[in-house]
């Protein structure tokens, strides 16, 4: 359990006096100085904006400026990258060991020099500001109130079993709202919380192992890390106290949550979501296992329809984008604006089909649709195939322009260590599984596809 009694000088000292409503950007790790600046700021009634430790400098500055905040709370190792961030914006030093902290005030002398007294209680709520994860485009800050209720986190509770004072190991970033949901729902919970700063295979299972974690929250790539170690690596390590794995924040291919269930049992809990509408559906482990890929069903207090282009509700097994209602809806955007809303629903950007089990299918994202010789193909159909492939490490599929059928498919392929794979193999894979028109024209064999910290690809870099 973390000591936050002296949380109210960390701002205050350090910043001359940050009270309610004031923006504050917050760039740190999963570590106590995350948890202590975060209930800080929410003692003082303050705006928190998270910022994404993978954005690149030029990112952070344009969010900083936008987003007006006065301060600025940051591990030293993000020095660099801040240099384009306005000097004259009062900076305060979370994580420096072993980086120096450098000229400026640090989250542990502010609070070993502040006032352990308990602040007054601030005039207004201070919001939580998520960002997107800027794949395809300059970062937006989705902002999000308090709920109104409970209802929310028994909504989560009702599909993936929580229990009171556990432990949960969150190994999702804290900045992203699926890390940061987990924490305070711990918190609600009196559970204990095991962070690493950075995330490592074998560390994440040590960790478990050593503090009998019960639940684990990923997103889907540190699964497929996990699993990459050697077998014997992976026996090291008691996880059988694990109840549950928690995974989202980019799709869950369905070979691949087959393959963690044989691993560690029916434990794992798929969520579908966003940042602007949290979640849309669950996927349970029973869910998974009759029907891999899916994104299960929506939760208690969710209401999710599938609409055509003119707003009406298509027929089971057809495609429709995805409309979500729920407690959890952002606000808009910081920087105005918000997604599209039909009655009273809030579009997620992706297109998906429901199952005659009402399971849904997320098919991709809406603006991923490509047309190859009239036919409609969504590339993430392809790249959910291409998992299953006993070479394939990892695959990304994009549309690309295309004189005769006005787009085409590339797949950018990661292979394992050892395996050897041929294009001509690849597409008759693809053949062999799916119709003619999906096949991917092109292939490259590339040593890494570019990732955000929550495990999206950059595909605005593959292109």
């Amino acid at each position: 359990m973390l000591d936050l009694s002296g949380t109210r000088a960390v701002v205050t000292g350090g910043t001359r006096g940050i009270g309610a409503g004031a923006p504050v950007a917050v760039m740190c790790r999963n570590h106590r100085w995350f948890v202590e600046a975060t209930v800080a700021l929410s003692k003082l009634g303050a705006h928190t904006l998270y910022l994404n430790t993978s954005f690149a400098g030029p990112q952070i500055a344009d969010v900083v400026a936008r987003e007006g905040a006065v301060a600025l709370i940051a591990d030293a190792e993000f020095a660099a990258l801040l240099a384009d961030v306005d000097p004259t914006l009062p900076r305060i030093v979370a994580w420096h060991d072993p980086e120096p902290a450098g000229e400026h005030e640090t989250l542990a002398a502010l609070i070993e020099e502040g006032d352990a007294a308990s602040p007054p209680a601030p005039a207004e709520t201070g919001r939580t500001v998520i960002l997107t994860s800027g794949t395809t485009g300059t970062p937006k800050g989705a902002n999000r109130g308090t709920p109104d209720s409970l209802d929310p986190a028994a909504a989560l509770i009702d599909v993936i079993p929580f229990r009171a004072r556990e432990t949960t190991m969150i190994a999702a970033p804290l900045f992203h709202s699926w890390g940061f949901a987990h924490w305070t729902l711990a918190m609600a919970l009196s559970s204990r919380v095991v962070l690493r700063r950075r995330f490592d295979p074998e560390d994440t299972l040590r960790a478990i192992a050593e503090h009998r974690a019960t639940a684990l929250v990923v997103v889907p790539v540190m699964l497929q890390r996990i699993l990459e170690l050697p077998a014997e690596v992976r026996a090291r390590h008691d996880c059988s106290s694990l109840r549950i794995i928690a995974a989202s924040g980019s799709a869950l291919p369905g070979p691949l949550a087959v393959r963690v269930m044989d691993e560690f049992g029916d434990v794992l809990y798929n969520l579908y979501g966003s940042t602007e509408v949290a979640w849309a559906t669950i996927a349970t482990p029973s869910d998974l296992r009759a029907a891999p890929g899916t994104a299960g069903r929506p939760p208690r207090g969710t209401v999710m329809r599938l609409l055509d282009h003119d707003g009406r509700a298509v027929d089971r097994g057809e495609t429709g984008s995805i409309y979500v209602a729920n407690e959890m809806l952002f606000e808009g955007y910081t920087g105005g604006g918000g997604k599209q809303v039909v009655d009273g629903l809030m579009s997620t950007g992706d297109v998906g089909h429901v199952d005659a089990e009402g399971r849904l299918f997320v098919d991709g994202r809406d603006d991923e649709m490509i047309v190859s010789g009239g036919e409609n193909v969504f590339p993430a159909e392809v790249e959910d195939l291409l998992h299953g492939h006993d070479a394939v490490r990892e695959v990304a599929v994009l549309g690309v322009p295309d004189e005769e059928f006005g787009q085409r498919l590339r797949a950018y392929v990661v292979l394992k260590d050892g395996a050897t794979l041929s294009e001509r193999q690849l597409k008759a894979y693809v053949k062999e599984n799916l119709a003619r028109y999906k096949v991917p024209r092109e292939v490259e064999f590339v040593d890494e596809l570019p990732r955000t910290a929550t495990g999206k690809v950059l595909r605005r870099e593959l292109g």
